[in-house]
């Protein structure tokens, strides 16, 4: 981008989108949008209609340390501080994942057992990171009460913005700590929902570098296995489940048959099904107290 050049709005959006593309990215177009779009502080689709617009030297410079930082590796969510999910927008940080399109399937399980049991149900989101499951547990089933639980306190630092963002703090109560254990001793649960660290070491190891090298890894890695978390996980939801409730997990497609099996041979569920995603890959697996 020479300093000499008088770039237009479309001229920086073609040459950006070439220069992301040779260095890997996999959407380098709407990674170019989205960048100048926070650089200019406006929304996407305004760029269209600026096509022909000069950019100011300030506007460029803004939008070159960005276009730098993505083509180091630094997701496009962490360098503008947020994600859509669900419709949604959701405050985003390294200190939780970045919200992806496969854990919407989890919500719409949840959403969809929620509006067949009472009204308001009681729902506990697992390992809730940005709280994209709480809120949109509480956006969508407005008689709900949901407990989050982060053994993070950075997470629940951003799941408080996003909480306060989408003005449900008086039906969302965040708790610090492991799995169900923050919650007070004789609370029961019509549904629990957790997208828990489920990536086996292997895996792991084969992420792309902007996942491992950014993503906070204790959000990622279970374990040598993958299942580590989930199995601790089950019969905690087991015990504080009531009749007829329902346990909800998002899992790796690799581990789907170990996290199925879990199921069953606990003994407490019944009604087990995996469901898949849209690539048809089994994605999220749910399960019915007895």
């Amino acid at each position: 981008m020479s300093s000499k050049t008088t770039w237009t709005i479309k001229q920086l959006l073609r040459w950006t989108t070439d220069f992301l593309r040779a260095r890997g990215a996999a959407s380098p177009r709407l990674d170019a949008e989205v960048l100048l779009a926070h650089a200019r502080n406006c929304q996407r689709i305004e760029l269209y209609t600026a096509y022909r617009e000069p950019a100011s030297d300030e506007l460029r410079a803004k939008f070159r340390d960005l276009v730098r930082r993505r083509a180091e590796g630094t997701p496009v969510a962490y360098l503008v501080g947020y994600r859509e999910f669900y419709s949604l927008p959701f405050f985003v940080s390294p200190d939780v994942l970045i919200p992806r399109p496969e854990t919407e399937h989890l919500v719409v399980t949840v959403l969809d057992l929620a509006k067949a049991m009472r009204p308001n149900v009681v729902i506990a989101d697992v390992g809730t990171g940005s709280g994209i499951i709480a809120v949109c547990c509480a956006t969508f089933l407005t008689e709900a009460r949901i407990w989050a639980t982060d053994s993070s306190s950075t997470a629940l630092a951003v799941a408080a913005r996003n909480v306060a963002r989408h003005t449900c703090a008086d039906r969302v109560t965040l708790l610090a700590g492991d799995l169900l254990e923050p919650l007070p001793p004789d609370q029961h649960l019509d549904i629990i929902a957790s997208n828990p660290p489920y990536v086996s070491r292997a895996e792991y190891e084969e992420l792309a570098a902007d996942v491992k090298n950014h993503e906070p890894r204790e959000a990622l890695l279970a374990g040598p296995r993958g299942t580590e978390v989930i199995d601790r996980l089950i019969p905690r939801a087991a015990a504080r489940l009531n009749p007829d409730g329902w346990l909800v997990l998002e899992h790796s497609p690799m581990i789907a048959a170990q996290v199925a099996a879990a199921l069953e041979q606990n003994g407490s569920f019944h009604d087990v099904e995996t469901i898949p995603d849209l690539a048809g890959h089994p994605r999220v697996t749910q399960a019915r107290r007895k």
